[in-house]
């Protein structure tokens, strides 16, 4: 059997996305299962480094993980010859320079979103590593939930017709952190340090809505701070200053004609509904909703027909009409099936599409949705390629 062995630095682990989803999930479960098989002979092999400014979290996380290597000293393993991929998972404000540190180094970068604040960074990024003849990509994981894909499928059959409207409804309460502990880091809600709701989860709509509907071409935003104080990792108060709220509306170019979008975002909403993200989808010939995990729909031979009558109860269940669409393979985690693409992007030179100007693209939505906000108006999404 012929492995090849890709040495990769892993910085920023130590948090809860890069160390559960980028390190358990993904790459220690790609170790486990014997690497990335390519052929019946050959399969790519991933040999993690930990990085991290944290010395007790990084032992800690060495013993849980099983990778036995680590450091706090990310220079030395920059210049090792032994790590070609630099993987990102700090917070977002550190993630541009040492992404160029790591490309001038000749590494190949893969990295969270946003991979920026602000457009024209997230754009540099890309054309940095473009300079520098360095390969990169960008974590679109929703993409390979089962909901979707289930979804996708659906509609590469024809199920709901030309597709004109969604409505994405997405969020949780998130606790302040007072008498019961937050779920999210306290800097997602100061935007000084590079967080907020926008800047968060648009990146994520951005190409949840380019690869399943058509490119965006406008967005109207509205943002909001609806708990103005919460309480941080180490019980002091502080003041958000971070939108934990965004509902916007967008413009898409679909295959068949326009499609509008409504879509909400709160990290402060209690959840009534099917999952913590759902998209509802109409078309002429049938309906969607979308979860994480599973997908239901309605054909128009199947939709009701209700009367508007508020005097009595409502005599239709408008549950019964709609089927689950089974599952019909087994769904590996989203963020590991997109390790594997990358690792046969790097190995093999096989297309990887979600390359750093797709996260530039997540950037320049949220951004628009930030000055819409301020500027209370609809705005033009100008095409990055």
């Amino acid at each position: 059997m012929k492995t090849h062995t890709v040495g990769i630095i892993m910085n920023g682990v130590t948090g809860r996305m890069g160390k559960n989803q980028h390190l358990l999930r993904s790459i220690c479960e790609i170790i486990k299962q014997g690497g990335v098989q390519v052929s019946p002979t050959e399969r790519i092999m991933p040999d993690p480094i930990l990085v991290g400014r944290n010395e007790v979290k990084l032992k800690e996380l060495s013993a849980e993980s099983g990778v036995e290597k680590w450091t706090t000293d990310l220079d030395s393993v920059m210049s090792d010859p032994a790590y070609p991929v630099y993987f990102d998972a700090q917070t977002t404000l550190r993630r541009a320079d040492a992404v160029k540190a790591a490309a001038t180094a000749g590494k190949h970068v893969y990295c969270e979103k946003p991979t920026a604040v602000d457009t024209k960074t997230a754009v540099e990024l890309h054309n940095f590593c473009v300079e520098k003849g360095v390969k990169s990509g960008v974590v679109q994981d929703k993409l390979w939930l089962p909901g979707l894909v289930k979804f996708q499928r659906a509609v590469e059959n024809g199920f709901l017709g030309r597709i004109f409207a969604v409505t994405g409804d997405f969020g949780y309460w998130v606790y302040e952190g007072d008498t019961i502990p937050a779920q999210r880091p306290s800097w997602n809600y100061r935007k000084e340090d590079g967080g907020g709701m926008m800047i968060d989860m648009l990146c994520h709509w951005r190409y949840v809505l380019d690869n399943l509907f058509g490119p965006v071409k406008t967005v109207m935003s509205r943002g909001a701070i609806h708990i103005p104080e919460r309480v941080d990792e180490l019980g002091k108060k502080y003041k958000a200053t971070a939108d934990d709220a965004a509902y916007s509306m967008f413009e898409i170019d679909g295959p068949d004609g326009e499609i509008v979008v409504n879509f909400n975002s709160s990290w402060v909403t209690r959840v009534r509904r099917d999952d913590l993200l759902t998209l509802h989808v109409d078309g002429t010939k049938g309906s969607a909703l979308v979860t994480l995990r599973d997908c239901y729909i309605q054909h128009y031979s199947n939709t009701p027909k209700p009367i508007w009558n508020p005097d009595i109860d409502q005599p239709i269940d408008f549950y019964d009409d709609w089927s689950k669409v089974p599952d019909q393979e087994i769904y590996d985690n989203a963020f590991k099936v997109q390790w594997e693409l990358y690792l046969r992007h790097i190995v093999l030179d096989e297309p990887f599409r979600w390359t750093l100007l797709e996260g530039a693209k997540g950037v320049q939505l949220a951004e628009l949705g930030l000055q819409s906000w301020e500027e209370r108006k609809w705005l033009d999404v100008e095409d990055l390629t």
